[in-house]
């Protein structure tokens, strides 16, 4: 009996990590990479377009960050796991991408044998995550209940349009260049921004930058 071989796609902006898990992944039998994305934009066509079984997911990608396009992506095919692979680990966004559903979230250092556990777990539904990243949701829940207020929560009240815009400005794009992107009128990304700058309390773009740069969804 032939077995189908499980059908993954890498979405990371940088070609050397993809590499690297290609050198990975490609050894274990009955793993297939049928994709790789360099940015979140592609991850969502492309998960639409070749219906993977599972997704590698980097969170700091440009135009359109991981959770994002995790976001996306589970919206329209919830049948798809997706594995977060990044060199961040936010509180913030642990708890974001697994409220989306996400099967698991691992972190850049684990091993190769890691990731290969990882993925087997997920297929078998279960949810993977790194030893680290379970320290931080016991962090997070033990923050929630001393009441401490978090920075990251001003981030909870932009909408996910307003994420994508907030996004590009951090990673410098013009205000016309955002429109040409996201199909819409300039107007359209300047109330974007007002609403933005009103809702993070921040007045200009170097807060901005630092802010995305903390949050991990631009890098340096």
């Amino acid at each position: 009996m032939i077995q189908n071989k499980i059908r993954i796609l890498l979405a990371d902006d940088h070609t050397i990590v993809r590499e690297g898990l290609i050198n990975i992944l490609k050894a274990v039998p009955g793993f297939d990479i049928i994709g790789e994305a360099s940015n979140g934009r592609e991850a969502v066509r492309m998960a639409d377009e070749l219906r993977p079984d599972i997704i590698l997911m980097d969170i700091a990608m440009p135009e359109l960050n991981g959770v994002e396009a995790t976001r996306q992506i589970m919206k329209t095919n919830p049948e798809i796991k997706i594995i977060i692979l990044s060199m961040h680990s936010n509180e913030r966004f642990i708890s974001e991408v697994f409220s989306m559903k996400a099967s698991g979230y691992l972190l850049k250092d684990s091993s190769g044998s890691e990731i290969i556990k990882a993925i087997r777990a997920v297929l078998n539904g279960k949810t993977y995550m790194s030893p680290a990243v379970s320290r931080k949701l016991v962090d997070e829940y033990i923050s929630l209940k001393d009441g401490k207020p978090r920075t990251e929560d001003l981030y909870d009240k932009l909408t996910n349009r307003e994420r994508e815009v907030f996004q590009m400005i951090a990673e410098g794009k013009s205000t016309r260049e955002i429109a040409t992107i996201l199909c819409v009128s300039i107007s359209t990304i300047k109330t974007h921004r007002t609403n933005i700058t009103d809702k993070l309390k921040m007045d200009n773009i170097s807060q901005l930058i630092r802010f995305a740069i903390d949050l991990g969804i631009v890098d340096l």
